[in-house]
């Protein structure tokens, strides 16, 4: 049984204290949670969210892990660009925010050929020359 409890953030900016990040050290016995290479001394490391905040994790110490810097930092940049996708396709469905073509919206398009053709009737408007 855990002597002491775990700790849990007030709010997800909530700076984790000194003894919890010698904890959650302790428990990993100091081996990137990325990586699986040991942390050695004077190397840079971070507390790594294993089920990330951004996408839905919790910022409390059993979802804390010891991670090198520079992992860590490629991890985030990629679960950054999963959850943006998500946020631009969320908005795209909900009507909040259009996609980015503004020519499937249009009346008209282009063919390859140069040719311009009308998508209601598909009269060729211009052929393009």
């Amino acid at each position: 049984m855990r002597s002491v409890p775990e700790w849990i953030a007030k709010h997800d900016d909530q700076k984790v204290p000194a003894r919890v990040r010698q904890r959650v050290f302790d428990a990993y016995e100091g081996i990137c949670h990325l990586t699986g290479r040991k942390i050695m001394p004077g190397e840079a490391w971070e507390l790594e969210h294993v089920h990330s905040l951004i996408l839905g994790g919790q910022h409390r110490e059993s979802n804390l892990a010891p991670a090198l810097k520079e992992p860590h930092t490629a991890k985030t940049a990629m679960e950054m660009g999963v959850k943006a996708k998500i946020a631009r396709v969320r908005k795209k469905h909900l009507g909040i925010k259009p996609g980015k073509s503004s020519l499937s919206n249009s009346r008209f398009k282009k063919l390859m050929s140069g040719e311009v053709v009308d998508r209601r009737t598909g009269e060729i408007i211009s052929n393009g020359r």
